[in-house]
């Protein structure tokens, strides 16, 4: 097992709060800002839609569940891993547990000096906040890391909202620490598949997020 080099940063927790039937993270000085997944759930939103549509209400919940269940479950290995915890295979599900086992020669050989794990993030300049999967050094440089899980393997083209999440991420962590962080990584566990890696650079991608974070509040009746 690898032993992960961390730089501690203390990250303040964030409360949230459901207002309306919609959930926000409440920042130190109290403003309410939705979520970096919020804001990206529109990428999309109408083909998710007609997906749902054509396979029905009751399967697009059961397929949803399954993966939101599966993501979470590895998360939470990947997350014990790179904290150094010893794992307990016996702990966990099977299916979770492979599709780490598929991404683990990638953290040990490419992954250091991790500088944050699922930490609580917010930006005044988005006016937005969530969880970050993890900051670490990737192939030496600081990024953005994050995690996810597929049935089958992805096209690029298909996963553009990961890039633009992650841009956020990006702008978050830098306004809370003063430390830039240029790139982006998102590493992709695929069921009985190869794991695939895609690596991206933040500028590339936050005038996007900007969009979206303004196409929000534009849909919910804020002036900005």
């Amino acid at each position: 097992m690898k032993i992960f080099e961390h730089t501690k940063i203390e990250f303040e927790e964030l409360p949230t709060v459901t207002e309306n039937g919609k959930r926000f993270y409440k920042t130190p000085d109290g403003l309410l800002y939705p979520s970096v997944t919020t804001i990206t759930s529109l990428i999309g939103k109408d083909a998710i839609l007609a997906w749902r549509k054509r396979v029905g209400d009751a399967e697009a919940n059961k397929i949803s569940t399954q993966a939101s269940s599966r993501g979470t479950r590895m998360h939470s290995i990947c997350e014990d891993y790179l904290s150094n915890k010893q794992l307990i295979s016996l702990s966990v599900m099977p299916d979770a547990l492979a599709m780490f086992k598929s991404i683990q020669p990638i953290l040990d050989e490419c992954i250091d000096d991790v500088h944050a794990i699922e930490a609580p993030l917010y930006s005044h300049h988005l006016k937005v906040a969530g969880r970050v999967d993890c900051v670490a050094k990737y192939n030496g440089k600081l990024s953005i890391i994050d995690w996810k899980t597929s049935s089958k393997q992805k096209n690029e083209e298909w996963i553009q909202n990961y890039f633009i999440q992650c841009s956020a991420y990006a702008v978050m962590f830098e306004e809370r620490t003063k430390i830039p962080v240029p790139q982006l990584v998102v590493i992709i566990a695929v069921a009985e598949d190869s794991p695939q890696v895609f690596i991206k650079k933040r500028n590339d991608y936050i005038k996007e997020f900007i969009s979206y974070r303004n196409l929000y509040d534009q849909q919910n009746g804020i002036r900005v």
